[in-house]
C-alpha cells in the first residue's frame, strides 16, 4: 500500500482527450468528498484504455484531502476524509477482492471516504462491479485520438501519417503513444514511408492476447485461424466460419473462445470483439506458426484470390510469380476493398522499385473507391521513394478533390495525364475538369476537356466532351446538340459514371426530369455494384436534379443520405455541396434556422477548398430566405455579386438559376437598373435552355418591371406559362407577387384570388415561411385567413393598421414595416398614429404590452419591443 497526502498544487491533473463524462464523474466523486459524503465509483476498460491516468486526475483534484493508492487491502487513517485509489484491482487474489468488496458495502456513514475502483473489461474480477456505479471506457473518437496525437508530437505530424496512426491505434491512447515513440521524426513528418506493420505497442497486445492465455488449446488454435483469415477481409467482415473448419479448426474450441469474449458468432463468421485483439493474437503466435497457419488457409480458400492472399501472407520473401499472379486476379471485377488488399500483398512481394509503386498506386486507387481515403493516402505514402509517379499523381488528385483544395487536384490530376497512357490519361484529365467545374473555372474546364483525344470508343463520351466545350466556348446550340447525345442511352446505361455524365448534360440542356432519371439510374447501379465512392455523388445528383425540378422534400432525403455517405467514405468536399442543398430545401420550406446552419456549413467548407459552386448555391439560399423574410434588401445585397458581371460572379452554371431570386429583391429594394440588367441576360439564357421552368420565371422578371398599364398582362402571361410548366412553388410565388401588386394597387378584391392561390401552392409544398407571407397579404387585402385566431384587441382596426401593428409590436421600425408591405414610411406613419388612438395607447412599448397580454406576442417579442 502507497500512502501519500497531498498539498495543494503538488499533483496537476494529466491532460484526458475525451474523458470529458469520465473527469466529470471523478470531480463529483470528489465535490462529494469535500461536502462530507463517501461514495464509490468504478472505471471498466480495455488494457490502455486510461484507467491509470484517471486515478491520477482523481488524486490531483482532491488535494489537498488525503489519498491511499492501494496496490493490497489498505490499512485507512482513523480520521478525516479520504480518497481510497484501487487501480487494476482484477489483479488482486480473489480472497482480497472479495474481503475489499464487503469493506466497501459497508462504508462507515460517518465517515467521508470515497473510493475509485479501476478493473479490466473481461475477466474474473468484473463481477466487483456489480450494485455500484460504474462507467466503462470507451475508446476515444477520432477527434480526441486526434488532439492527443497533436499534443504528443506537437503538431509536427504529416497529416497522412496521423491519420494512419490514428487508424491504427483503434482509440487506444496507450497504444497511440506506442506507435509515436516507435516512429523516427522522418517518419512522422512524412519524408520517408512508415513500416509496414508499424512497430510499438508489444506489451499492450501481450495484456490483450494474456485473455486467451487459459483458454483451451482448441480454442486458441481456432482463434488463430480467425486471426489469419481476417488479413485479407474488409475491416469488420469476421471470418468465414465453414473456412476455419475446413483449414482444420476444431468445431469444440468456438463456445469457450465466446464464453470468454474474445469472439461472438453470427450469420456463419466469427468476428473479434475488439481489432485489438484479433492483431494482439497474431503477433503473439511464432512466425513460423503463423506462416503455416496462413498455409493451411490457403488450401481451404474456395476463392482463388483469397488463396493468393494467404500464400502471399505466408511467404517469408519477395516473391516475383505469386504477386504476379496475385495481382493479376485481383484487377478482375470483384469488391474495391478485396482488390486493395491484395495488390497491396503483392506489392510487399514486389522487388522491383518501379513495378512495386504500380501496384501500391493501384491498391490505393481500389481503397479510394472502396471509400476508404485514410488506407488509401496510407498507400501512397509508401511510394514516396518514387517521383513522378503518373497512378499516384491521379489517386492524390482524386483524393483531393474529395477532401482538399480543388485547385490542388486539378494540377495533380493534369500532371497524371502526362504521365499516363492514354486510358488512364483520360480519366485524369475528366477528374481534373471536374475540378475545374467545382472551382468556377469555366476556362480551365474547357482547357481540360479540350485535351481529351477524340473518343471514338466510348461514342457517349466523345459526346459530352464536344458538348460541353461548345456550351462554354459560345456556341450553345451546336453544345446542346452534342449533349443531347448523351441522354439516348439513359435508359438502358448501367454504368454509374456515365449516367452521372448524362445527368449532368441534361442540366446543362435544361431537361431536368432526364437529370433525375439519371441520377435515379446512377444511385441504384452503385448501390447494387460499388464502387462505394461513388454513393455520395450520386445522392448529391439526384438530390441537386430533384431540387432543380421543386421537389424539395426529395431533394432534402437524398441529400440527407448523402451527408452520411459523404463523411463515412471521407468526401467532406461533396458534404460541402450537399449542405449546400439543404440550406436551398430549407429556404424554400421556411426553415430559416436549418437554412443558416447548413449555410454556413457550405461555406466553411467551400472556402478553404475553392468550391465556388456550392458557395454560390449556399448564399442564394439564404437570400431566398431573407426574400421569404420579407427582407429583400439584404437578398438583392448578397445576390448582386453573383449575378452582375465581373470578378466577384458566381459560378457559372448557377449564376442564371439565380437571376429570378435577384430581379424581386432588387425591384422590391429599388435597384430596378440591376434588376433589368439581369433580366436582359436572363432573356438569352431561358431562350437556349430547355428548362420548362425558365419561360414562366422569366415572365414573372418582366412583369416586375412592366409599367402599370402592363403589369396585369405580364402577370398573367407569366402564370399562363406556370400552366404549361412543372413547379408549385415558382408558381405560387408569382401568385404571391401578383396578389401584393393588386393589393398594392388598392384592387383588394381582385387580389384575394392569387393570395388564396399562391397560399394553397406554398402549404402544398411545405413552404412555411412563404405561406406566412400570403397569408399576411391576404389578412391586408381584408379576408381572414382560415384556422387563424381572431384578431383580439386589434378587431377595431382595418386589415392594414393590424398588419402595421404587429410589425410595430414585434420591434419593426417604420422603415422596415414599408418595405414589409410595399408601401411608404409615411403611410406607415399615418397608419400607426391611428392605431395608437383606436387602441388607446401612447408608445411602441404599450402596444407591446397590449398585445403580449392577449397572447398576441410572445415574451422576447416584448422585451425587443421595449428596448427601441
Amino acid at each position: 500500500m502507497t500512502l501519500s497526502t497531498t498539498v495543494p498544487g503538488a499533483l496537476r491533473p494529466p491532460e484526458l482527450h475525451g474523458r470529458r463524462e469520465e473527469t466529470a464523474a471523478v470531480e463529483s466523486l470528489a465535490a462529494g468528498l469535500r461536502a462530507g459524503r463517501g461514495g464509490v465509483l468504478v472505471l471498466t476498460a480495455q488494457p490502455g484504455l486510461g484507467r491509470t491516468a484517471l486515478v491520477e486526475y482523481a488524486r490531483a483534484v482532491c488535494a489537498p484531502i488525503a489519498s491511499v493508492k492501494a496496490a493490497a487491502p489498505p490499512a485507512l487513517p482513523q480520521d478525516g476524509p479520504l480518497l481510497v485509489c484501487v487501480d487494476d484491482a482484477h489483479t488482486w487474489r480473489p480472497a482480497d477482492r472479495a474481503a475489499l468488496l464487503a469493506d466497501l458495502r459497508r462504508l462507515p456513514a460517518e465517515r467521508p471516504v470515497a473510493v475509485l475502483l479501476t478493473l479490466a473489461e473481461h475477466g474474473a474480477a468484473t463481477d466487483m462491479s456489480g450494485g455500484l456505479a460504474t462507467l466503462r471506457l470507451r475508446p476515444l473518437d477520432d477527434g480526441a485520438a486526434a488532439a492527443l496525437l497533436d499534443g504528443l508530437t506537437r503538431g509536427a505530424t504529416d497529416p497522412v501519417v496521423a491519420a494512419w496512426l490514428i487508424r491504427e491505434a483503434a482509440g487506444n491512447p496507450r497504444l497511440l503513444c506506442a506507435l509515436v515513440s516507435a516512429l523516427t521524426p522522418d517518419q512522422l513528418a512524412g519524408r520517408t514511408p512508415l513500416p509496414d506493420p508499424l512497430p510499438g505497442g508489444e506489451d499492450l497486445l501481450d495484456a490483450y492476447a494474456a485473455r486467451i492465455d487459459e483458454l483451451p488449446a482448441a480454442a486458441r488454435a481456432l482463434l488463430l485461424l480467425a486471426a489469419a483469415a481476417c488479413e485479407h477481409e474488409p475491416d469488420g467482415a469476421g471470418a468465414d466460419l465453414a473456412l476455419l473448419l475446413r483449414a482444420g479448426g476444431d468445431p469444440s474450441g468456438l463456445a469457450p473462445a465466446e464464453a470468454a469474449g474474445a469472439v461472438v458468432g453470427a450469420g456463419g463468421r466469427l468476428h473479434f470483439t475488439h481489432p485489438l485483439l484479433r492483431r494482439a493474437v497474431l503477433r503473439r503466435a511464432p512466425l513460423a506458426r503463423r506462416r503455416a497457419t496462413h498455409a493451411r488457409l490457403a488450401e481451404a480458400c474456395r476463392d482463388r484470390l483469397s488463396a493468393l492472399v494467404q500464400l502471399a501472407c505466408a511467404a517469408g520473401d519477395h516473391d516475383a510469380r505469386l504477386a504476379a499472379s496475385l495481382a493479376a486476379v485481383a484487377r478482375a471485377p470483384r469488391p474495391y476493398a478485396e482488390r486493395s488488399a491484395a495488390l497491396a500483398r503483392a506489392a510487399a512481394l514486389t522487388a522491383d522499385p518501379a513495378l512495386r509503386t504500380d501496384r501500391l498506386a493501384d491498391a490505393a486507387e481500389a481503397s479510394r473507391l472502396a471509400g476508404d481515403p485514410v488506407r488509401a493516402r496510407a498507400l501512397l505514402a509508401r511510394t514516396a521513394a518514387v517521383p513522378a509517379h503518373g497512378g499516384v499523381h491521379r489517386v492524390r488528385g482524386m483524393l483531393s478533390l474529395a477532401d482538399g483544395p480543388a485547385a490542388d487536384a486539378r494540377e495533380d490530376l493534369l500532371t497524371a495525364a502526362v504521365l499516363l497512357p492514354p486510358e488512364p490519361a483520360r480519366h485524369a484529365l475528366i477528374g481534373a475538369a471536374e475540378a475545374a467545374w467545382a472551382m468556377g473555372d469555366a476556362e480551365a474546364y474547357r482547357e481540360a476537356m479540350a485535351r481529351l483525344p477524340a473518343c471514338a470508343d466510348d461514342p457517349s463520351l466523345e459526346a459530352y466532351r464536344a458538348g460541353m466545350c461548345a456550351v462554354l466556348a459560345g456556341r450553345t446550340a451546336e453544345g446542346h446538340a452534342l449533349l443531347r447525345r448523351c441522354l439516348d442511352d439513359v435508359a438502358t446505361e448501367s454504368d454509374p459514371a456515365g449516367l452521372l455524365r448524362a445527368g449532368a448534360a441534361a442540366l446543362v440542356v435544361g431537361e431536368v426530369e432526364t437529370a433525375c432519371a439519371a441520377g435515379a439510374r446512377a444511385l441504384a447501379a452503385v448501390r447494387a455494384y460499388g464502387p462505394e465512392a461513388l454513393l455520395p455523388r450520386a445522392l448529391e445528383h439526384l438530390a441537386y436534379g430533384e431540387l432543380r425540378a421543386g421537389r424539395h422534400n426529395r431533394a432534402r432525403a437524398h441529400a440527407i443520405e448523402g451527408l452520411g455517405a459523404a463523411h463515412r467514405t471521407g468526401q467532406p468536399n461533396v458534404a460541402v455541396c450537399l449542405h449546400a442543398v439543404l440550406a436551398l430545401a430549407a429556404s424554400v420550406e421556411g426553415d430559416a434556422e436549418a437554412c443558416s446552419a447548413h449555410a454556413a456549413a457550405a461555406a466553411d467548407g467551400a472556402g478553404p477548398h475553392g468550391l465556388t459552386q456550392a458557395a454560390t448555391l449556399a448564399v442564394w439560399a439564404v437570400a431566398r430566405a431573407d426574400l421569404a423574410a420579407g427582407r429583400p434588401g439584404d437578398a438583392a445585397a448578397r445576390l448582386a455579386p453573383l449575378v452582375a458581371p465581373g470578378p466577384r460572379r458566381g459560378h457559372f452554371a448557377v449564376r442564371m438559376l439565380a437571376v429570378p431570386c435577384f430581379v424581386e429583391a432588387a425591384v422590391q429594394a429599388g435597384r430596378t437598373a440591376e434588376a433589368q440588367n439581369a433580366t436582359a441576360e436572363f432573356t438569352r439564357w431561358a431562350g437556349a435552355t430547355a428548362d420548362r421552368l425558365a419561360p414562366a420565371q422569366l415572365a414573372r422578371c418582366r412583369a416586375l418591371l412592366a409599367p402599370p398599364h402592363q403589369t396585369d398582362a405580364a402577370y398573367e402571361n407569366a402564370l399562363a406559362h406556370h400552366d404549361r410548366s412543372p413547379g408549385e412553388f415558382e408558381r405560387a410565388r408569382t401568385q404571391l407577387l401578383y396578389g401584393q401588386w393588386l393589393r398594392r394597387r388598392r384592387r383588394t378584391r381582385e387580389a384575394r384570388g392569387p393570395l388564396r392561390d399562391a397560399l394553397v401552392g406554398f402549404e402544398r409544398c411545405g413552404a412555411r415561411a412563404w405561406a406566412d407571407r400570403s397569408r399576411g397579404e391576404l389578412r391586408a387585402a381584408g379576408e381572414a385567413v382560415a384556422g387563424e385566431p381572431g384578431p383580439g384587441p386589434l378587431a377595431a382596426l382595418t386589415p392594414q393598421q393590424q398588419r402595421i401593428a404587429r410589425h410595430v409590436a414585434e420591434g419593426a421600425t417604420n422603415r422596415e414595416v414599408a418595405v414589409h408591405l410595399s408601401v411608404s414610411p409615411r403611410t406607415v406613419d399615418h397608419h400607426l398614429r391611428n392605431v395608437f388612438a383606436a387602441l388607446g395607447v401612447r408608445s411602441r412599448v404599450e402596444l407591446s404590452r397590449l398585445l403580449a397580454g392577449e397572447g398576441e406576442l410572445p415574451d422576447r417579442d416584448v422585451e425587443i419591443a421595449a428596448q427601441l
